[in-house]
């Protein structure tokens, strides 16, 4: 059989097996693309369109709100003069894919044209059977996604949910005192959506912090408003910007009193106190929901860059081993981190690896990973998809791609005697479908 033959043969063995995406960012009632927008103006795509010289970097108007149809016109019509450029990328082969497959539509996007494909796109907006169609072509069983996304709870069915709505050691750009001011934010309210990416969004928020105890208080109030039993897991970010350590509840209390002046010092202070305060409490629900999230994706002026040093590694395996009760689950954005993520998936009981996600989804870091992982993870410790999609075309187009990239791994595994065929689509169910149950509790819909 040649190689070619042999990646064909496990592409068609991996389409026929059950699948969980287990995070994304689709709303309930709405998970298709509501405009050419959503597909074109991901922002991944608009990462590469802002790199090849498009004005504009900014994500559009984000859930809970949605981009009005001049907003979403304007900025089509201001990446189009851009497009020829990004042909190459393998962001835009998935946008190829998922209009070729779902709309049938395969001429260049342009001028004279975008008008048409945009009216396609919307006719299919509110068809929740088409939708629902999508899932099933793919066979995804069930898809985790946010909370505060959760809609009135249409598609139950079909969704699971994780909270993704305080980000205390997320870093934010120009800010030195995000973990307090998400901590605020969140005080005294029910879960919503996570505070936007860029810094500097920042609404007057209903308490402040003051003093130590204000932090207790908040901590506290954040741990039992989780609605456990509803949710999985959380969604949030470990930056890799800080230096965490232990801190004392004196040092706290110093760095609070400055935090008008607040600079880097502060900054890691304020996240190494509220994180640990926060997972000392989640502790408490180890059995009830695991502590997913994401690391190595670093602020820039509108989104983020790959950074993460080796300090944090080491740092984060300390946090991981001080709290053997809490499961802990890592979204890697850092291709050259891997492999040192891999070594303390086996050495940490309660830490796992999932999936390849932001400046990891790409075929080459995407085939790294997955090799690395296989190579050195058991099955039972590693999810092998996440989407992260805003819209259920987009799971589409990153199902394929993952697909793909899979197929090509497990071919060469297969030619140096490695796997069976057979045995290469077993591994590949189990990472895909089986773990997701075992590590998060996501459970198939039938």
């Amino acid at each position: 059989m040649s190689s070619q033959t042999l990646v064909r043969d496990l592409e068609e063995g991996l389409a026929a097996l059950p699948v969980l995406d287990a995070h994304t960012h689709l709303v309930g009632g709405n998970l298709g693309a509501r405009g050419l927008h959503d597909l074109l103006l991901y922002h991944m795509v608009i990462s590469d369109l802002y790199g090849a010289g498009c004005p504009s970097g900014a994500r559009l108007t984000e859930y809970p709100g949605w981009p009005t149809d001049e907003e979403a016109h304007a900025r089509l019509q201001e990446a189009l003069p851009y497009l020829p450029y990004l042909q190459n990328t393998s962001t835009f082969w998935g946008v190829r894919m998922i209009l070729s497959d779902l709309y049938d539509w395969t001429e260049p996007i342009t001028a004279d044209n975008w008008r048409r494909l945009d009216d396609k796109v919307r006719e299919r907006a509110d068809d929740r059977t088409w939708h629902h169609s999508i899932l099933d072509r793919l066979n995804i069983k069930r898809t985790c996604t946010e909370w505060a996304r959760r809609g009135n709870g249409e598609e139950d069915e079909r969704l699971q949910y994780s909270l993704e709505w305080g980000m205390f050691t997320r870093c934010q750009w120009g800010e030195f005192d995000t973990a307090l001011y998400d901590l605020e934010r969140c005080w005294g309210r029910q879960p919503e959506s996570p505070a936007p990416i860029k810094g500097g969004l920042r609404p007057p928020t209903e308490r402040t912090i003051h003093t130590l105890d204000d932090v207790h208080d908040a901590v506290k109030y954040y741990a039992d408003a989780i609605p456990y039993g509803k949710i999985l897991s959380t969604a949030t970010s470990v930056s890799g910007e800080f230096d965490y350590r232990l801190v004392s509840e004196a040092e706290m209390a110093a760095a609070l009193k400055s935090r008008s002046e607040a600079g880097v010092a502060e900054r890691d202070t304020y996240a190494s106190y509220v994180n640990e305060a926060f997972l000392s409490e989640l502790e408490k629900h180890g059995d009830e929901i695991v502590f997913q999230f994401s690391l190595g994706a670093e602020p820039l002026p509108f989104e983020t860059a790959s950074r993460l040093p080796q300090r944090t590694l080491g740092q984060l395996a300390e946090i991981v081993a001080r709290h053997p009760r809490l499961r802990f689950q890592c979204f890697v954005s850092s291709r050259h981190a891997n492999q040192s993520l891999c070594t303390m998936a086996r050495e940490l009981p309660n830490f796992s690896l999932a999936g390849y996600w932001w400046h990891n989804f790409f075929p080459g870091a995407i085939r790294q990973v997955m090799e690395e992982r296989l190579d050195m993870v058991p099955t039972n410790k590693q999810v092998g998809f996440f989407s992260d999609a805003y819209c259920l075309e987009w799971t589409y187009g990153k199902a394929l791609l993952v697909r793909k990239q899979m197929a090509h791994v497990l071919a060469q595994k297969i030619e140096q005697g490695q796997y069976s065929f057979e045995e290469s689509l077993r591994i590949a169910r189990a990472i895909l479908f089986e773990t997701p149950q075992t590590l998060l509790g996501m459970k198939p819909r039938e």
